[in-house]
């Protein structure tokens, strides 16, 4: 997991496939341009490369960037296809997806209202 807390940050994942050669400068300026959202906002952009495999995750902290890569042994990301595109996603998701879980699988449980509640008299 990531060093420090994402509980409130949002995250935004780079659909498709990006060059994995990039380091900082090669992914901000990716965001600034493909992204329309503020680079030092201090959100998460997270890229990954051709056959899902690694993961560079990017952000603004204070007074730098900071660049946080995760490698696979076994299997893929389960990431995104379509190119150009860009998906917010919730901390919590991209927890689960930085797990292995596929967030597109994953459902919510539905809410009941107290009348569907057969209660003993």
């Amino acid at each position: 997991m990531l060093p420090i807390n994402i509980s409130s940050v949002p995250v935004y994942l780079a659909a498709g496939a990006t060059d994995m050669r990039k380091s900082i400068r090669g992914l901000s300026m990716e965001v600034h341009e493909y992204f329309e959202v503020d680079l030092f906002s201090g959100a998460f952009f997270a890229f990954c490369n051709k056959n899902k495999k690694i993961i560079k995750i990017l952000t603004w902290d204070a007074n730098g960037f900071c660049l946080w890569m995760k490698r696979l042994e076994r299997g893929c990301f389960p990431w995104p296809e379509c190119e150009d595109d860009v998906f917010k996603i919730s901390s919590r998701q991209f927890s689960w997806m930085l797990s292995g879980l596929d967030i597109k699988e994953l459902s919510k449980i539905p809410e009941n209202s107290s009348q569907s509640y057969k209660f003993l008299t």
